[in-house]
């Protein structure tokens, strides 16, 4: 039978994440082979009146792939892919399903290369700035596992987070974002951390179900040359197949002049690609009331109540702030006092202890109160 809670998904995903309209085409890419869910999204799709077109990727053979990469080979790649994306209005990415560490001994050099001459032609500068789009995390054990759970615990954790009210979120939302675009200052403190910088100007933009699914953050980005002081995350994080945890990064005049973690050579690698990938792209607050602990799965990760996180790379077109990257890298440090707390103020006013919301205006995100309101 049919579980109805894929249903309910596929629909969130293609009529409100994505607001597909009749005729339109949407691509769905599906890395990790997720039958169940994609063939409900292309049934969702047809009933909309859209066009699907399906791209099905496998872990391990897209690791033998890049253990190959050529610049010659992923401009190829990506002037196909590009004609493609530019055609699709919308764009769905599932990720499930395999092995998250498969690509971990691929070499730098040839993941420095994908994002260079595929990923920042084909996701950064079409896919991003000129589709609707929506990418999420589909369960299965290795997931379940990688967050510690029983994969049945860990589907119905799935689908509560998943399958929220959004629209309730949206508007619990609205008072940070207008706080934001009148905040200039942003200081936050913490165990490890110093941190201070401006958003002044920047807007500031409600992820409420239409780009990541599971959703929940509130993002800007900081002015580019105005980050000072000491970041000492506390959450694991995983980029390009390796896991890196105790990142600390240190900044002078918005620049990362120094990081260390447990794997401090390939954070640097990382953080050499290009100029941009030294300068943060990213300031956001995780509200998602469901989500609490991290699973070095960055789309539930930087969603986590209490959490912010600090992003080196690209900025977002919707709050740029001239940092231009091939990088993207959201790291999360949760500020509840059960991962050693900490506050936040905007212009001198605290905003948030301990990880929950003290300013009357902004107590509906608080995970209680929203509770409240859904009951």
């Amino acid at each position: 039978m049919k579980d109805p809670r894929i249903t309910k998904l596929a629909d969130i995903l293609v009529n409100y994440s994505c607001g597909l309209k009749k005729g339109e085409k949407i691509l769905i890419e599906d890395r990790g082979i997720n039958r169940e869910l994609v063939a409900a999204i292309v049934k969702a799709v047809y009933e909309a009146d859209g066009i699907p077109v399906v791209n099905l990727i496998d872990g391990e053979v897209e690791r033998a792939l890049m253990q190959g990469y050529t610049p010659q080979q992923l401009d190829w790649y990506a002037k196909m892919d590009a004609k493609r994306m530019t055609d699709c209005a919308a764009y769905i990415a599932v990720r499930g399903g395999s092995n998250v560490f498969e690509t971990s001994d691929v070499p730098d050099e040839k993941k420095k290369l994908y994002s260079l001459h595929y990923g920042k032609p084909v996701h950064m500068e079409i896919r991003l700035p000129h589709t609707r789009w929506v990418v999420l995390r589909y369960p299965s054990s290795a997931m379940a596992q990688q967050a510690g759970m029983s994969t049945e615990a860990f589907e119905d954790f799935f689908f509560k987070v998943c399958n929220l009210d959004y629209r309730a979120l949206s508007l619990a939302m609205d008072p940070l974002v207008q706080l934001m675009e009148r905040t200039d200052r942003v200081h936050i403190k913490g165990p490890g951390t110093d941190l201070r910088f401006s958003i002044k100007g920047q807007p500031a933009i409600k992820c409420d179900g239409f780009m990541n699914i599971p959703d929940g953050e509130v993002f800007t980005a900081p002015i580019k040359d105005s980050v000072e002081g000491v970041l000492q995350y506390n959450t694991p994080t995983l980029y390009q197949g390796l896991t890196h945890e105790n990142v600390r990064l240190v900044f002078q005049k918005g620049k990362i002049t120094e990081a260390t973690s447990n794997l401090t050579k390939q954070l640097n690698a990382v953080l050499d690609t290009d100029e941009g990938a030294r300068y943060i792209g990213e300031f956001a607050i995780g509200v998602n009331p469901f989500i609490s602990e991290p699973m070095k799965d960055t789309l539930f990760d930087e969603k986590i109540r209490g959490s912010f996180h600090f992003t080196p790379g690209n900025s977002y077109d919707e709050a740029p702030n001239g940092n231009k990257s091939a990088v993207h890298w959201d790291m999360v440090c949760i500020q509840r006092a059960d991962y050693g707390g900490g506050e936040m103020y905007f212009d001198d006013v605290l905003v948030r202890k301990d990880g929950l919301f003290v300013l009357p205006k902004l107590l509906a995100l608080n995970p209680n109160k929203f509770e409240e309101c859904q009951a």
